[in-house]
């Protein structure tokens, strides 16, 4: 087998499609097929079924397509040591990062790595924590902001705040008027709360909270991100829990209180693999840890 094959088979299995796989690499289409015919005459295995109008992965090719994918990050990886170790410059930072971490830590941690690598390419991606810590293993975020998590692996993680949260109300609603707001206040309300579709740390947390104080009856919408839910709220639809931050954001018909008795706090983290040489350097660390 050659790094060329298995670098083509990545890519069909992607494709799926040979027309298309041949021209990202800018090859002929019946090389390429001659490169997947000789991949599987070394393995001795078929690793798709071709026919005129559809090309699907056998189950040894869909095993063997995952394990390409992390022999080829290996060796990526393995590029970058020796290009860090040679004091070659950071070119390229995926950047993961759960939603309410987009308008609050992330344009700092963007600003500086800007400012020390003004030529660095910086991609984000968005997710669950859950999906962020996958794609982190996977080699393919170097970075990722996450909600804290029990498991992580062999990743390595660092703790950088506490997002308190506030409830969000229309600022015309009777609510807004109270000089207190107490968990009894919220029963008689439209609750609008974050999807369980996703079964984000956030939503978890908030559920377990409706749970406790009686109030899952009182949820009447749902939906999977902060941005969603506070415009929910601003039409006028119901109340709803959101960080602190958002208080900044212009043009609102929202008011904000705290619920007297119960403290809402997040925690806030950064994550990244001891094996990823680009994550691992001194200076992103350290940029990420003077975010705290």
């Amino acid at each position: 087998m050659e790094i060329r094959q298995l670098t083509l088979f990545v890519a069909l299995a992607e494709e799926l499609h040979f027309g298309r796989t041949a021209a990202r690499f800018n090859i002929a289409q019946p090389a390429l097929s001659v490169h997947i015919q000789n991949l599987e005459r070394d393995l001795g295995v078929q690793l798709l079924v071709r026919s005129t109008r559809r090309v699907q992965l056998t189950k040894a090719g869909s095993v063997f397509h995952e394990r390409c994918r992390r022999i080829l990050g290996d060796l990526e990886n393995t590029r970058q040591v020796a290009q860090a170790i040679a004091g070659k410059d950071l070119k390229k930072l995926t950047i993961g990062t759960i939603y309410p971490a987009t308008f609050g830590m992330l344009p700092a941690l963007l600003a500086k790595v800007g400012r020390r690598f003004p030529d660095v390419k910086i991609h984000v991606r968005t997710g669950t924590s859950e999906f962020i810590i996958r794609e982190i293993e996977a080699g393919n975020i170097n970075i990722g902001f996450i909600r804290p998590l029990e498991k992580l692996g062999a990743l390595r993680c660092l703790g950088l705040a506490h997002e308190r949260y506030v409830l969000a109300m229309p600022a015309d609603s009777l609510l807004s008027r109270l000089p207190k707001v107490g968990i009894d206040d919220l029963r008689p309300q439209k609750i609008i709360a974050f999807s369980r579709s996703n079964l984000s740390y956030t939503e978890g947390y908030f559920y377990q909270m409706f749970r406790e104080h009686d109030l899952l009856d009182s949820v009447a919408y749902t939906c999977d991100d902060t941005l969603s839910l506070f415009s929910l709220v601003s039409s006028g639809l119901g109340v709803g829990f959101v960080p602190e931050w958002m208080k900044e954001l212009p043009n609102q018909n929202v008011a904000f209180r705290t619920v007297e008795g119960v403290d809402f706090n997040i925690g806030l983290s950064i994550a990244w693999s001891k094996d990823d040489p680009t994550a691992n350097r001194d200076e992103i660390v350290e940029m990420a840890r003077s975010l705290r």
